[in-house]
């Protein structure tokens, strides 16, 4: 193997990745014993590598404050280097054992309930055609639980509608909302233009975050009566029964609309909000084979799509390229990075 004359000699290290392991439980985990169960050692033997990366590097990580101990300012410094560095070394190996294998037996992926559920399964599908014995772990997610999914390492690749901050994506497709009702609903009987007054009083559908913390909102939520639920196919059926309004991506509607069980309500203003969708991989660096693929096939569906809608249903003064989806901005490879 050649060498590389620039390159620096290896480094000299004195502590070990167990050791800062230890050190990242313990603050993690509240405490030694804690830390001790979690990483399968004995709690001597976790004190002692906390001590030691001390004594290597003449810090004190801890002091005792009461019957506690917490973090010296020099230890939280530790902590966070701590933590990068033990982050980084579990995505080394989860990265290096992906490549080892031309396909992955499993693909897992979180996907936005507002995206097309019809464009999904084609793509899944055209995919076991490739990959029959590929397993689809599918999370249908809402909002935070599309971001934790990434997070927490749970899939391989995310459609979301934000790039959670230190992923990569690619925009996949915009998503034109309209705002609906049944059109015996009360909102449809006053016979004119809608304000934001008007639905206040009236029920409002909302699909609840899925992610833990619900942190995020889906846009206006100033109804005084409100039903929310888990799932799309609930919030629209309720729809069309005339148990509430809500606003719906128009590709989930189409066939409601096209019956004429849900009918967009006349808003003054806001009767129709935009959507960006973005493909998020777990670790680019290191994507499996199957899940270059599936993103691929994702990508190719969703460009063929947006070319085949028709100008006509573009809002007034857009054009149907720029409202209807970012395919094209994908197909190029447009990054976008959140800090």
């Amino acid at each position: 193997m050649a060498t590389n004359p620039t390159a620096s000699p290896p480094a000299n290290l004195r502590v070990t990745l167990e050791q800062w392991q230890a050190l990242r439980a313990v603050v993690d985990l509240g405490g030694y014993a804690r830390a001790a169960e979690a990483l399968h050692k004995s709690q001597s033997a976790v004190t002692y590598a906390v001590q030691k990366v001390e004594s290597l590097l003449g810090v004190k990580a801890f002091e005792i404050h009461g019957r506690k101990a917490v973090l010296t300012e020099a230890g939280q410094v530790l902590y966070r280097r701590a933590r990068t560095l033990v982050e980084e070394a579990v995505a080394l190996e989860r990265g290096a054992s992906g490549m080892t294998a031309d396909w992955k037996p499993e693909m897992r992926l979180a996907v936005e309930v507002i995206f097309p559920t019809w464009l999904l399964l084609q793509c899944l599908a055209s995919f076991a055609t490739e990959r029959p014995e590929t397993r689809i772990e599918l999370y249908e997610t809402v909002l935070g639980g599309t971001d934790e999914a990434l997070l927490q390492g749970n899939v391989d690749i995310a459609i979301g509608s934000q790039v959670p901050a230190g992923f990569l994506g690619d925009p996949l497709m915009r998503l034109r909302f309209i705002a609906v009702a049944h059109p015996d609903h009360p909102l449809h009987r006053l016979g004119r233009e809608l304000s934001h007054r008007d639905l206040s009083r009236y029920r409002q559908l909302v699909i609840r975050d899925s992610g833990t913390q619900r942190t995020r909102t889906g846009g206006w939520l100033g109804a005084e009566q409100r039903w929310t639920v888990s799932n799309k196919a609930t919030s629209i059926r309720a729809g069309t029964m005339g148990l509430g309004f809500a606003w719906y991506p128009e590709e989930n509607i189409r066939d409601e609309l096209a019956s004429g069980v849900l009918k967009p309500l006349p808003l003054k203003e806001g009767a129709v909000k935009w959507a960006e969708l973005y493909l998020v991989f777990a670790d680019r660096d290191y994507a499996a084979r199957d899940a270059l693929r599936l993103a691929a096939i994702i990508r190719e569906a969703v460009a063929g799509e947006c070319a085949r809608q028709p100008a006509a249903e573009a809002a007034p003064g857009e054009s149907a390229h720029a409202e209807r989806a970012a395919g094209a901005g994908a197909s190029r490879g447009t990054r976008r990075k959140t800090e």
